[in-house]
């Protein structure tokens, strides 16, 4: 039998790791998507690891999905005359537009729609949180804080505003140019920055055309606010942690994680959870158990997929951390209450269609009859998320005649993804789909799968039809 595992794992290409050879490791030590983040290097070098990617699945014959993350806008301090300023609780100094260098009593905030959007009482996060200060005045073009703790400040720290929703459009000038080149790379996935409402994801939706699958970064207090609504506008969403612990209380992100998995496996859409996952292990050869602890909630939770950024980008032991986060997941997968968890946690019908009758169905009939594969012949792939919201214990063996909804379903819990040429009849599905599920190991002889697809072969949204079948010698 394959080495299966339901929960996927995404590593982030970077200096450590974009070199041949560093893929193909670290697909063989478990990763099921790439991610290129384009805040770094250049569309040359993102251009070349998109081929280097698919050269290497090819050559490994292991499907990979491909996220190209947009950075989105970031919001910046200026300079400081001496490069940086020590600030005293309870100090006060004006933010302003004035290009001029700062010092001790005034910052650069080269942001206008900041101060125009902050109001009296709010407050202004800065370097990742570690200075927090209250506007206690504002005019036109500056505003009057009070620092709420002791720190220093250097140059071009980045500004979080907590609570007040800017008036800045999600997509840069870059990102727009990034997004056109990621496109022509032929990425599957392009992740979105700075998401705050669900405009802003149909805008980009709208840019990218059907092209890819638009996954929403939730990362602001605004996003949280209006989940349900992104959620419905996204293909898939990610929970990153990093910004979103800065913006709201630290506390409030493991609710705010379980809330957002929870919504999204009950709209059948992928959900991510990322950021800082085994952040020791950019440096040290294994994590801290903190951070395993971690990994393992996230699975427990019932996420899709887990994200490595740095430790895989420029850590120094990427493989290492990939495979721990293989280890961590089949472990959590294998403890009897996370069974219990999945089936506790089980969604209600998403509608009275066919399809979706349909594809409820097949997960208590493999449940039932003890079946060793669940296998969806599908077009769009909207089976196949139909299936994997119902979290079933067997591997979801996705047959596709489109090639890229067969590597964007990679990032979907519990699926194995395979391109195939469509199906002719009802023989034929049959057979292919035993013969399939020997080839990968999923499944073996005289072993029950249970088969759905639809009649006519091939239409998107079909899907009308379930099989139980029996893999034969003759298959």
């Amino acid at each position: 039998m394959t080495d299966w595992r339901a929960t996927k794992i995404i590593a982030t290409l970077g200096p450590a790791t974009e070199g041949e050879a560093a893929i193909k490791s670290l697909i063989a030590a478990g990763t099921n998507v790439f991610r290129l983040n384009c805040s770094h290097g250049s569309h040359a070098n993102h251009a070349m690891s998109v081929h280097r990617i698919r050269e290497a699945s090819k050559e490994m014959n292991r499907m990979v999905a491909i996220i190209a993350d947009l950075q989105g806008p970031k919001l910046r301090i200026g300079s400081f005359i001496n490069s940086r300023i020590g600030i005293r609780k309870g100090a006060e100094m004006d933010f302003d537009s004035n290009p001029a260098p700062g010092d001790d009593t005034r910052v650069q905030l080269p942001h206008p729609e900041i101060i125009a959007a902050v109001d009296v009482g709010s407050t202004l996060l800065m370097d990742d949180g570690k200075m927090a200060v209250e506007v206690i005045a504002k005019t036109d073009d500056s505003i009057r804080v009070r620092a709420l703790v002791e720190g220093e400040l250097s140059n071009h720290k980045g500004v979080n505003t907590p609570g007040t929703v800017l008036p800045i459009p999600a997509l840069t000038d870059k990102d727009r140019e990034d997004l056109d080149a990621a496109l022509d790379w032929g990425v599957d996935w392009i992740a979105m920055s700075f998401v705050q409402t669900a405009k802003d994801v149909e805008e980009a939706k709208t840019l990218i055309d059907g092209r890819a699958k638009l996954i929403a970064k939730i990362e602001r207090p605004s996003a949280v606010e209006q989940i349900k609504g992104i959620i419905k506008s996204s293909d898939a969403i990610m929970v990153a942690r990093g910004d979103l612990g800065v913006e709201i209380p630290p506390e409030r992100v493991p609710a705010v994680q379980k809330r957002i998995i929870r919504l999204c496996r009950r709209k059948g859409k992928p959900v991510i959870v990322a950021t800082q996952m085994l952040d020791s292990m950019i440096q040290a050869a294994s994590p801290t158990r903190a951070e395993v602890s971690d990994v393992a909630t996230a699975v427990y939770d019932g996420a899709d997929a887990v994200m490595l950024s740095a430790e895989t980008a420029v850590g120094a032991h990427p493989e290492g951390a990939v495979s721990m986060m293989d280890r961590i997941a089949r472990s959590v997968e294998t403890d009897p209450s996370y069974r219990r968890i999945m089936d506790a946690e089980h969604p209600d019908t998403l509608d009275d269609s066919t399809g979706e009758a349909i594809t409820a169905a097949a997960y208590q009939v493999a449940h039932d009859t003890k079946a060793r594969v669940i296998v969806n012949f599908t077009t769009s792939g909207s089976t196949t998320l139909r299936t994997a919201r119902q979290r079933p214990k067997q591997p979801i063996l996705c047959l596709s005649e489109n090639e890229q909804v067969a590597r964007q379903l990679c990032l979907s819990y519990g699926v194995y993804p395979v391109h195939t040429m469509d199906v002719q009849s009802f023989d034929d599905m049959v057979t292919r789909a035993g013969r399939i599920a020997l080839q990968e190991k999923l499944a073996e002889m005289n072993d029950r799968v249970v088969v759905t697809a639809g009649v006519p072969f091939g239409t998107p949204g079909s899907t009308n039809i379930l099989r139980i079948a029996r893999i034969k010698p003759a298959d």
